[in-house]
């Protein structure tokens, strides 16, 4: 029987089913990345095979590319600066080799698996669940709208399973905009009406924010994770099927090994062409790339932060993080922390697998490419600080392999810039700097820099077959899948999608090269990104803030043209899909980022053809809740909702009475100003966010705030 409800029993109503259940503390210790913790470890058979095709195909297709490459260059000899090419070709070439092995061990997995991995089978009848489960979602500032819309399609999804008994939901707030603390916390209760979920569905604001998210989940587990076998952690945007959540709760029970199971969230939502073009690429290629991972990672997988099942024990006996030392932005709290939570787990003896084959994890994409670049500095940060944790003692080398692709997803980007630009001087130097032909020191011939210009194209086409092969192996194992192939729009539609995509996402490429070597550069000096919320929706950007943003790169390309004229014309064709991706970042940003409405021509996918109905439900409860509408201003809406009000004062720890230990100076400041403000309006006025925050949490705070409302 449900705990909760063997603690409420024989209350009054009013009292029954609190807006937290009774603690349930588990230790966390935080762990030490210096010393080898004692572990076992297996590795099961056939994935050294596996593992040996994906590494050493991808090392020996750069070993070939290499030394052609070197062939092209090393006419007349290696300048200096043709060096540089040479070996920034080398690492580059490797980044893709190794892409295009991991997307063959897809293909080997979609056309060989066979069996039931993890006891997973999705034809067989749903598992009878003996253990409870915790649903967790944390938020930051997100539109309750959108997050308990996705929540409550969720709940109802598994209630319809008959599984719901197993399952409690918590909404993990980090909210720091009181209008959208008061607004989640209305939602919160109108959620428990709608669903009757009373003794299940739980909230918890932190008014402090200490280590963002790891830090939210972190604070759960030590407060109430001894009461749950496993927790499902999702995103603010996550939406998920019963079926598919009952499967991976099923699975950690049959397994007891497992530490860890990761879902392929498909994206979905997109109303933009920015987003359809992530939705198309994710549901064609993402499946094949994933199913690869899966292929040979094995019990060695990673974690990618939501839509994962995780065992508690294993989290909290494994995943403390340490605060890395140093100064931010590479000291601190650990900001990518799934791939370091995942790699801990590991070491730890727990197993940890990836099911891209389960159907039923959804989440969204950044609407525009201006949104995207704002993710990924802050992706950026957290994966250069890896390089903190790369040397801790004890890692699967697998684990390691993670930690070097989160760094080099990154890295690649100023080094794909250094070898355009170096690529360039090479051009220049040979067209504007005679050959040394009298040396200071001996040397038989003179030596000036010459390439070999058929080797080169035949290298740049192998280059590109490596680098497109894996989306024309999706797109042909999509078309053996009639399903699929229907889903799709059928194979000429699907076709001209790969075409589109590939021609828009060729353009941008070139514009997040800059983007992200500016963000690396940026954080290699000493900057930190700081924690902002994302946009899910409209993805429209100003012209004013879109020039400020993307000019640099419209700049860079305008000298990359010049510069490529200036020494042949062909050289100028040679690097037109660089030198227009960055001419045209402003209106590419601009019209990939415009809302579109109706069906896509182009860009279709299976869910937005026939939404699954969880997906159809979500929007559906959006719709009625306000859509993608603000939320009103927090003190008005208390003063005006007595049961809300009460419902806060209730929810706010101790009551909202300063507790030992609490020396906040916003909650103190905030007092000072409410007691000198001569109205409402004027309160309003001179409380910072914070300020109003802390006010919203501090009992006379608010009472004063309530008191000037209803005065004004």
């Amino acid at each position: 029987m449900d705990l909760v409800r063997e603690r409420v029993a024989g209350l009054a109503p009013a009292q029954v089913f609190p807006a937290l259940p009774e603690d349930a503390p588990l230790a966390m210790p935080v762990q030490s990345l210096a010393h080898r913790p004692e572990t076992r470890r297996t590795l099961p058979s056939g994935l050294i095979a596996r593992r040996a095709f994906v590494i050493g195909g991808a090392a020996a297709l750069t070993m070939v590319a290499a030394y052609q490459m070197y062939l092209v260059l090393s006419v007349g000899g290696l300048t200096v600066l043709e060096a540089i090419v040479l070996a920034l070709f080398v690492i580059l070439f490797a980044w893709i080799g190794f892409s295009f092995t991991n997307a063959m061990g897809g293909v080997f997995a979609m056309i060989g698996r066979r069996g039931t991995p993890l006891g997973i089978d999705t034809a067989a009848p749903l598992p009878e669940l003996t253990r409870r489960t915790a649903l967790l979602m944390p938020t930051y500032n997100e539109s309750p709208t959108r997050v308990f819309a996705g929540l409550q399609a969720t709940y109802e999804s598994i209630e319809q399973t008959g599984a719901i008994e197993a399952f409690d939901f918590f909404i993990l707030s980090d909210t720091t905009d009181a209008d959208v603390w008061i607004a989640e916390e209305a939602s919160f209760l109108a959620l428990r009406e709608r669903t009757g979920g009373h003794s299940r569905i739980f909230y918890r604001r932190r008014a402090r924010n200490i280590d963002r998210k790891a830090g939210n989940v972190g604070e759960w587990v030590t407060r109430f994770g001894a009461r749950y076998e496993a927790m499902l952690v999702l995103d603010a945007d996550s939406v998920m099927t019963g079926d598919c959540v009952v499967r991976i709760a099923g699975a950690m029970e049959r397994n007891p090994q497992v530490g860890l199971i990761q879902t392929l969230p498909v994206i979905v939502g997109g109303r933009t062409l920015f987003a359809r073009l992530q939705q198309f690429a994710g549901r064609l290629y993402g499946p094949l790339l994933a199913q690869g991972l899966a292929w040979w990672h094995g019990s060695e997988s990673n974690y990618w932060g939501h839509n994962a099942i995780i065992r508690t024990e294993a989290f909290a006996s494994c995943a403390g993080l340490p605060h890395l030392k140093g100064r931010k932005p590479f000291g601190g709290h650990i900001l990518s922390h799934d791939f370091v939570e995942a790699a801990l787990i590991r070491r730890g003896g727990w197993a940890v697998h990836m099911v891209p084959w389960l159907a039923g994890s959804y989440e969204e994409g950044p609407p525009s490419l201006t949104d995207l670049a704002t993710r990924d500095r802050r992706w950026c940060q957290g994966n250069l600080q890896h390089a903190a944790v790369l040397p801790s003692r004890g890692l699967h080398f697998v684990s390691r392999l993670h930690l070097l692709t989160g760094i080099g997803s990154y890295v690649t980007a100023p080094l794909w810039l250094v070898m355009l630009l170096a690529g360039l001087l090479t051009a220049l130097q040979a067209r504007f700097v005679p050959p040394d032909y009298f040396p200071s020191e001996y040397a038989l011939f003179p030596s000036w820099p010459a390439q070999d210009p058929v080797r080169a194209a035949w290298v740049f086409v192998g280059t590109m077959a490596i680098l497109l092969l894996p989306k024309l192996l999706a797109y042909g194992l999509m078309l053996f899948d009639a399903e699929a192939r229907r889903g799709f729009g059928g194979g000429l539609r699907a076709l001209a999608g790969v075409l589109a995509e590939t021609l828009i996402s060729g353009l941008a490429a070139p514009v997040m090269m800059v983007t992200q070597s500016s963000a690396v550069i940026g954080i290699l000096a000493g900057r930190d990104g700081g924690w902002n919320p994302q946009r899910r929706d409209d993805g429209s950007v100003a012209v004013g803030q879109t020039l400020r943003h993307f000019a640099p790169h419209t700049l860079l390309g305008v000298a990359l043209g010049l510069a490529a004229w200036a020494i042949s014309w062909p050289l100028f064709l040679w690097m037109t899909p660089v030198i227009l991706g960055l001419v045209l970042a402003v209106p590419l940003v601009i019209w990939t980022a415009r809302p579109r409405r109706g069906d896509p021509l182009l860009l279709l996918t299976p869910e937005q053809g026939a939404p699954p109905p969880v997906l159809t439900r979500a929007n559906e409860l959006t719709a009625q809740l306000g859509g993608h509408a603000g939320v009103a201003e927090a003190v008005a809406r208390l003063a005006s909702d007595p049961k809300l009000l009460e419902a806060h004062r209730a929810m706010l720890p101790a009551c909202g009475e300063r507790v030992p230990g609490d020396y906040s100076p916003e909650r103190l400041v905030a007092r000072a100003k409410l007691h000198d403000a001569p109205s409402f309006d004027d309160a309003l006025k001179l409380l910072t966010p914070k300020e109003k925050a802390a006010a919203l949490g501090d009992a006379k705070a608010l009472d004063r705030l309530l008191a000037l409302s209803k005065a004004a």
